[in-house]
């Protein structure tokens, strides 16, 4: 996990929702914004991985963007956005294994067709016969 949070900027504005004499007064709410494009910690693959994935959280000037807004402190919502971008970033850059084709063994078949068997005369079992 890369720390890259020295290339990261901080714009504060006011809460929404309800709150009290405090909600109107103090900027808690922090965006936290990340030019991608202009990073010194990731390659050009990487960027490109990190722009496919994250995409809908990508505006049009290239700025990844998070507003966090949880705790009543900006200082406690500066340290989470900073967590989760740097985890978002993380789980973009995971490139995941492809999957390999397999077919049942002959073993596997057999159980089944044999389980199948059980149950149809089990069932078989219950009907009354004349």
């Amino acid at each position: 996990m890369k720390d890259f949070s020295k290339e990261l900027t901080f714009k504060t504005s006011r809460s929404s929702g309800a709150g009290g004499q405090n909600v109107n007064k103090v900027e808690t709410s922090v965006t936290v914004l990340w030019k991608v494009d202009e990073s010194e910690f990731f390659n050009d693959g990487q960027k490109n991985l990190i722009h496919t994935k994250l995409k809908n959280r990508i505006n049009a000037e290239g700025f990844l963007f998070l507003t966090v807004s949880e705790n009543r402190t900006q200082l406690m919502n500066k340290t989470k956005a900073i967590e989760k971008i740097l985890e978002i970033v993380d789980k973009a850059l995971v490139i995941p294994k492809k999957r390999l084709a397999t077919k049942p063994s002959k073993s596997q078949k057999q159980k089944r067709l044999d389980t199948k068997k059980k149950l149809s005369e089990k069932k078989e079992n219950r009907k009354f016969k004349f």
